[in-house]
């Protein structure tokens, strides 16, 4: 199976300017009941990066950082880890489980396509159970 085929695409994906702030971040995550949003590109030839509750919880409350003046581009996972949308659904699931990662985007020619999750390759495994 490929990521194209479970994967929440781009439509459906909560983005964010690199530029905003994490209060802006943090109140998004909150309107769209999400654990993660993926930071757009400062420019066409750039890297998508993720900010997730782990990179907040490590800027704000570990490093005692302010949510007002931190842009998510200071806190933010970039490049972020992510993967073809034309990959089979186990070489993704492998570099999840080496790297220790919940979440890769899913980029082709370096556009968003979606982001392929745990939760969704899970979801597949247990309906193949039923």
């Amino acid at each position: 199976m490929l990521v194209e085929k479970i994967m929440t695409p781009k439509g459906n994906v909560v983005t964010i300017s690199p530029m905003a702030t994490v209060r802006e971040a943090i109140s998004l995550m909150k309107e769209h009941k999400v654990r993660s949003i993926v930071v757009d590109k400062r420019t066409e030839d750039g890297a998508y990066g993720l900010v997730t509750f782990k990179n907040i919880l490590q800027s704000i409350v570990a490093e005692d950082g302010d949510i007002d003046l931190l842009n998510v581009y200071d806190i933010a996972v970039a490049p972020a880890f992510a993967v073809s949308s034309k990959l089979n659904v186990k070489y993704a699931a492998r570099m999840m489980v080496h790297n220790s990662i919940k979440r890769l985007l899913v980029l082709d020619n370096n556009e968003l396509q979606g982001i392929l999750t745990m939760t969704d390759i899970i979801g597949i495994l247990m309906e193949s159970v039923e």
